[in-house]
């Protein structure tokens, strides 16, 4: 659905992307995660059709982007600085992208505006930040897109309207299929509704992987340990991370659980068990081993 291949793109002599891929199917949501400068808001910004790379393709459906009028009349972006005319109302918003975009369809407003709740002859400059969110939605998937590009969607929203916002997207693409790329620092809330994962650093795809592939490949243990069988620990190499309270050893090792687990009770422990990690756990981790400092974290 969404191809990104080689892309390179520079600003002046600043490089931001680096030979970039990103490969996001049909029918699932995308969520795509970084530190800050990392590139995220440019590669969305290359996927919109709004900046050309100086290198590399882009295409939707196998065609390209930029300048391409057909393919992003099917593309829907939501970002913190949603676009809108500052005099319309929402029900003037809504005729405009009526206009633009040929699939806009008038039930699914409808529908929608039963759940938001908020008068559509109200100017939208005058609404709240988290009302404005919610008129971006609901005019956003009122126009029936086959992608939605989501930056930062949900800042602004209390946690009810998140919830109800992210059950209308999940349900679009259980009902069409509709592809959703989603950015954002809340990577609770992208472990909740994510099939995919991309981790990007230094304008680089470090890795792109199903959720529970990435979450199985890095794992944490918990090891009481006699002093000179924690010694040992240091010398594995795929140990991530090891941190000490007492005689309780904190591990990160990434692999295959069995061989991690062979490997952990072959240091005979006292206690040894293996817990959970979260999604903002393993993208700490994965970005420890590229050199990214979280020595302060408590794990």
């Amino acid at each position: 659905m969404i191809k990104v291949n080689g892309v390179t793109k520079y600003f002046d002599e600043f490089r931001v992307l680096d030979d970039f891929s990103l490969n996001v199917r049909r029918g699932t949501i995308y969520g795509l995660i970084g530190p800050n400068g990392a590139g995220k808001t440019t590669i969305i910004n290359h996927i919109n059709g709004v900046l050309l790379p100086n290198s590399g393709t882009i295409t939707i459906n196998d065609e390209k982007v930029f300048e391409n009028e057909k393919v992003k009349q099917r593309v829907l972006s939501i970002s913190d600085d949603w676009f809108y005319y500052s005099t319309f109302t929402i029900r003037e918003m809504a005729k405009f992208y009526k206009a633009v975009y040929p699939a806009f369809n008038v039930h699914r407003y409808e529908s929608i505006k039963k759940i938001f709740n908020i008068d559509e002859r109200r100017q939208i400059r005058k609404l709240s930040k988290g009302m404005k969110k919610q008129v971006a939605f609901w005019l956003s998937l009122s126009a029936m897109p086959d992608v939605l590009i989501l930056d930062e969607p949900l800042d602004g929203l209390d946690p009810v309207m998140r919830k109800q916002v992210l059950n209308l997207v999940i349900a679009d693409v259980a009902d069409r299929e509709m592809t959703v790329l989603v950015s954002s620092h809340n990577l609770r809330e992208l472990e909740d509704i994510c099939d995919w994962v991309g981790i990007i650093h230094k304008g680089k795809m470090i890795l792109e992987k199903p959720l529970d592939d990435l979450k199985g490949a890095v794992h944490k243990y918990q090891l009481v340990l006699a002093e000179e069988q924690g010694t040992l620990l240091e010398s594995m190499e795929n140990v991530l991370h090891i941190s000490k309270t007492g005689s309780v050893y904190n591990v990160i090792v990434r692999g295959d659980s069995t061989e991690t687990d062979r490997q952990m009770k072959a240091l005979m422990p006292v206690l040894c068990e293996r817990i959970s990690l979260t999604l903002e756990e393993v993208f700490i981790y994965e970005l420890g081993g590229l050199g990214y400092d979280f020595k302060n974290i408590i794990i």
